[in-house]
């Protein structure tokens, strides 16, 4: 051990004799303190207006728009070859290998020296990088320290397999410049191998595991794996093993098939062990991250701990489908990788694709082949696109699976051993993919006692849940193409004829703008439903108030006569923006941060509702009008010709009104949830898309918060990390002034410096 550690004493001696290592070092140190200093500098900015920060640790290191760790990894493979280019050839050249081996050193003793070396200055460049950790822990409050320190850690487990690469290749030659290029050719290759005959099962487990790229993103996230960690030691292990092989093959004279041998051993034990690795079963996991944020949220992992037993996720692909590229072979590990999360928590989880074809709505298709039927298009794809893997004809799985109701589009069947199934999408949106939200709510399905299932009420002319007219509800209610949908979020819908009793199975009743009265059975049922303790949402509108009262009777509240009106310039007389009162906000998460946005929910002509102080139920107040400038319009509601003024000769006055209440009592063992709206627009495909000057609006907030609240919070899913800690700087812009000149110029000219002087010592002896 004391002749290798001589050897990488020299080494590191020779390297930092050389003007090549401190003019890397200054640049590098440049490179790092500009990026650095840009992102901070914007921090600072914000703090200046009173803004507080955002994650500010993850900004300044992690993210990939302006952290410093993506961007240092991009570059960092350029400063390994003209470091390792001459560490070996150098010795061909000069001749000074024969001493080497006259010497009493092994192969291992020289390489493993000159290697630790390599490793020494890889160290030294990510401890320059640390002086920006430092600096960051001293001046942000609550700074997360443990991504800062696994990112580093990452991109010191990437020089050093950049050192490993770039050894082996010097030994190769004494040529420097071929050394430094060839190590850049291998390490495209390595860059390359993740997308080299992925629709081979077991090659592409190999291939996929072999590159390098990306590899040090999980670090740089704060996410520890041992998969990767031991993806780097494996690789150091295989060139550095593969150098010491070549040094042997020069220094004595041995067959080729014993060379062969062994290059060939090393390299198969060690993509067999880097297989094993990747097994869900092996594999340790640890997120430094303050908020976890890469792992699956507390109420994921509880949905997890309920899923006893074989858990199995069959994808249905039909290659006729436009989103058919996410499930092709060739994209099988990026694809697997976005339940990398879930099988952390139960690795037994089952992953099966069937490829099929049936005819399905595809325009690009329609365009292409407008005279080939099904089988002539398929046949036409598999030979443009090469396609080697098998393709069966629908009628070969309907036995197995009905897809009819997902329209024949890319699904995922997710199944139990008990044999409770459920879909999982794909959506039309720029990610398509499900998330996690939608993943843990389809998985939630599974492990539900009771699924929430929402009965609409029908036959009078209510709004209807399956509609796509603008005044429908479909969008947010059954559209299987919408990621947020309630159907994705874990909720079932059912038609309900209140001429019958409702079923003991609906959760929550949702009767949405009754045009027609309720006869006495009907409103004896659902009178009946009320008394029974279930949830309820109920929408009025204006000019419906007979028919609204009758059916509000039981909850101790009316609908008031009229409409709501508002003097304002830039948006319609009967359109409101409201904001979330303080009980508003208290109510949900969803709701609490609106303010905080400047977010409100549109209502397009809405009638106030008056809540009897007799009433059985306490009332909390959700969303109300101003106490100023509006009031309850009685008499012009010709809002095109002419602006309506304030007559309280007529009854009307200004004042604040409610328009969402939220209803509560105890009901035996049960608490009770009634949501009442005066308006049944907000709810409507055409309200939730529609985008009007000056107004921001999120009547999304109010819809997750209504279902959650109705559906006593099992679904949505609650997707909430804890608030990051660390949005406050120590310094303003003054001593910013100073510390950025520290950083982006004294540093790297005192490594120039340095550099100089050493190297004019050198001369001069």
């Amino acid at each position: 051990m004391k002749t290798t550690l001589k050897i990488a004493k020299t080494e590191l001696q020779v390297l930092f004799y050389s003007p090549v290592a401190w003019l890397i070092l200054m640049i590098f140190t440049f490179q790092i303190g500009y990026l650095f200093a840009g992102s901070y500098a914007g921090m600072v900015q914000v703090q200046s207006m009173k803004i507080d920060l955002v994650n500010a640790t993850e900004s300044l290191f992690s993210s990939a728009w302006g952290g410093i760790y993506p961007k240092i990894q991009s570059y960092l493979y350029l400063y390994m070859p003209l470091l390792t280019m001459s560490i070996m050839s150098r010795e061909y050249s000069s001749g000074s290998i024969k001493l080497l081996y006259s010497s009493p050193v092994t192969n291992s003793q020289i390489i493993l020296g000159k290697y630790i070396a390599l490793l020494l200055f890889g160290l030294v460049l990510t401890l320059l990088v640390s002086l920006l950790i430092i600096f960051t822990m001293g001046t942000l409050i609550n700074a997360d320290i443990g991504p800062m320190l696994t990112g580093l850690l990452g991109l010191f487990l990437l020089l050093s397999a950049y050192a490993a690469v770039g050894l082996f290749m010097s030994s190769l030659t004494s040529y420097n410049i071929v050394a430094a290029i060839g190590t850049l050719c291998v390490f495209a290759m390595m860059n390359f191998a993740r997308g080299l005959w992925q629709d081979i099962p077991f090659v592409r487990e190999i291939t996929y595991w072999l590159a390098i790229n990306g590899r040090a993103d999980t670090f740089i996230a704060g996410m520890v794996t041992s998969e990767d960690v031991l993806y780097f030691l494996l690789v150091n292990i295989l060139f550095v093993s593969f150098t010491i092989f070549r040094l042997q093959a020069i220094r004595k004279k041995q067959a080729t098939g014993q060379n062969l041998l062994k290059f060939g051993g090393i390299t198969l034990a060690v993509f067999l062990i880097g297989y094993l690795t990747t097994l869900p079963f092996v594999k340790f996991y640890y997120d430094s991250t303050y908020r976890k944020s890469n792992t699956l949220r507390p109420s994921s992992q509880a949905i997890m701990a309920k899923l006893q037993g074989g858990f199995k996720i069959t994808t249905y692909v039909n290659m006729l489908d436009a989103n058919s590229f996410i499930g092709l072979p060739s994209s099988y590990k990026s694809d697997v990788g976005s339940f990398e999360k879930y099988i952390r928590f139960k690795p037994e989880i089952q992953m099966e694709y069937v490829y099929y074809y049936h005819h399905t709505e595809n325009p690009i298709l329609d365009r292409q082949f407008p005279k080939l039927n099904a089988e002539q298009r398929i046949d036409t794809l598999r030979k443009f696109n090469k396609w080697k893997f098998d393709i069966l004809p629908y009628a070969a799985i309907k036995n197995q699976v009905d897809l009819s109701t997902e329209n024949y589009r890319f699904v995922r069947v997710l199944e139990r051993e008990n044999g409770r199934k459920t879909f999982l999408r794909v959506y039309d949106d720029m990610q398509r993919v499900p998330l996690e939200s939608e993943i843990s709510a389809a998985i939630k399905r599974l492990v539900m006692d009771e699924l929430p299932i929402v009965g609409f009420v029908s036959g009078h002319g209510e709004r209807n849940s399956n509609s796509t007219q603008d005044r429908g509800y479909k969008t947010i209610t059954q559209e299987k193409t919408f990621r947020y949908s309630m159907i994705n979020q874990g909720f079932d819908f059912k038609e309900i004829d209140l001429s019958r009793p409702v079923p003991e199975n609906i959760n929550i009743l949702i009767i949405a703008e009754p045009r027609r009265p309720y006869n006495e059975q009907e409103l004896t049922n659902l009178h009946s439903y009320i008394a029974s303790g279930r949830n309820m949402m109920l929408a009025g509108e204006p000019g419906q108030e007979a028919i609204f009262n009758r059916i509000a009777a039981p909850l101790g509240l009316t609908l008031e006569p009229g409409v709501l009106v508002k003097q304002q310039e830039a948006l319609q007389p009967d359109l409101l923006t409201l904001k979330p009162t303080k009980a508003g906000e208290e109510f949900s998460y969803y709701l609490a941060p609106m303010n905080r946005r400047e977010e409100v929910i549109t209502m397009s002509g809405t009638a106030g509702i008056i809540v009897s102080p007799a009433s059985p139920f306490q009332s909390k107040v959700l969303f109300a009008t101003d106490s100023s400038g509006t009031w309850n319009e009685l008499e012009n509601l010709n809002f095109i010709d002419g602006k309506p003024m304030v007559n309280p000769s007529a009854g009307e006055r200004e004042g604040a009104r409610p328009t969402v209440v939220a209803l509560s009592r105890k009901v035996g063992a049960k608490q009770q949830k009634i949501l009442v709206t005066g308006d049944a627009d907000w709810i409507s495909n055409s309200e939730l898309f529609i985008k009007r000057n000056q107004v921001n609006a999120s009547n999304f907030s109010l819809v997750s918060a209504a279902f959650s609240w109705l559906s006593d919070g099992e679904v949505p899913v609650d997707m909430r990390l804890p608030d990051p800690i660390d949005k406050t700087l120590r310094i303003g812009e003054s001593t910013w002034t100073y510390f950025e000149l520290l950083i982006k110029f004294i540093i790297p000219l005192t490594m120039l410096g340095t550099g100089i002087v050493i190297w004019i010592r050198r001369r001069g002896r």
